[in-house]
């Protein structure tokens, strides 16, 4: 029995670089069949998980949403029982990119994509998906390279001249006032739309400033992501809670609400 054909998912937010993939594509893996191709990253995720493929585009820097937080929230929506596409990133070059894919394994294609170099891709894809080969790498493997690049300078976003200062103040407005939070005093950061909640045992502010960015600022040995868009104090967590589905939930001290925590998190949370 011939085995089906293999699908792929393009991620770019540019149609004639998404369109020449397509096309070197065809030239050099004329089998696959490329379903369906977006230009943001909450249309790769919503696509992603509709029609399954086994091999993802995706772009780094795509509006809305980055190809790798793109990643990161098709892995924690995964079904546990599929194995997980094969992952190829196409990034604009960077030496601090291209270094964070290699050290985690990561197949990765430089723009403007080259013929010679998709052909290496190609290759070890179709070798990845060969009934021969051995098992897929799983998905807390994935979660766990997906983790190490969020956090690599230059991947996502250009990497820092230079480390910012701790942030020991949050200053939040409030109509004509600006209120100055001790960051000592924050619970936990949430993303909301356009702004991050801040949350103190008493009261909640709004500011601009993006999580990436905030969490950039502060001690990650204080505050756990324990979500894309939860940054949480780590002494603030009381208990965490597996529901039926296997998801964990956090209950914090001084505050009533629980904090979900995704998968690509889930591992910090391990009896000792």
């Amino acid at each position: 029995m011939t085995a089906p054909a293999p699908r792929a998912l393009i991620a770019e937010d540019e149609p004639l670089l998404a369109a020449a993939l397509q096309h070197e594509l065809a030239q050099a893996w004329p089998d696959l069949q490329v379903v369906a191709t977006v230009g943001d990253g909450l249309s790769a995720v919503r696509e992603a998980l509709a029609l399954r493929p086994e091999v993802l585009f995706f772009d780094i820097r795509m509006p809305g949403q980055s190809g790798l937080d793109a990643a990161a929230e098709l892995a924690d929506a995964w079904p546990a029982d599929t194995p997980f596409p094969a992952l190829v990133f196409v990034t604009a070059y960077d030496q601090y990119a291209v270094q964070a894919f290699e050290a985690q394994a990561v197949d990765y294609l430089l723009k403007p994509v080259q013929a010679a170099r998709l052909q290496k891709t190609v290759q070890k894809l179709q070798l990845a998906l060969t009934p021969q080969a051995p098992a897929a790498i799983g998905l807390e493997a994935t979660m766990a390279q997906l983790r190490h690049l969020l956090t690599a300078p230059g991947v996502a976003t250009p990497a820092p001249a230079s480390p910012p200062a701790p942030l020991t103040v949050i200053q939040a407005s409030s109509g004509n006032q600006i209120h100055l939070v001790p960051v000592a005093e924050v619970l936990y950061f949430e993303a909301a739309d356009k702004y991050v909640r801040v949350l103190t045992a008493g009261r909640e502010y709004l500011i601009r400033t993006p999580l990436k960015e905030l969490a950039a600022q502060l001690d990650a040995r204080e505050f756990w992501q324990v979500h894309r868009g939860t940054l949480v104090r780590a002494s603030a967590i009381a208990s965490v809670t597996r529901d039926e589905a296997g998801r964990l939930h956090l209950a914090l001290h001084q505050r009533p609400e629980a904090l979900a925590v995704s998968r690509l998190y889930a591992h910090l949370f391990k009896a000792m």
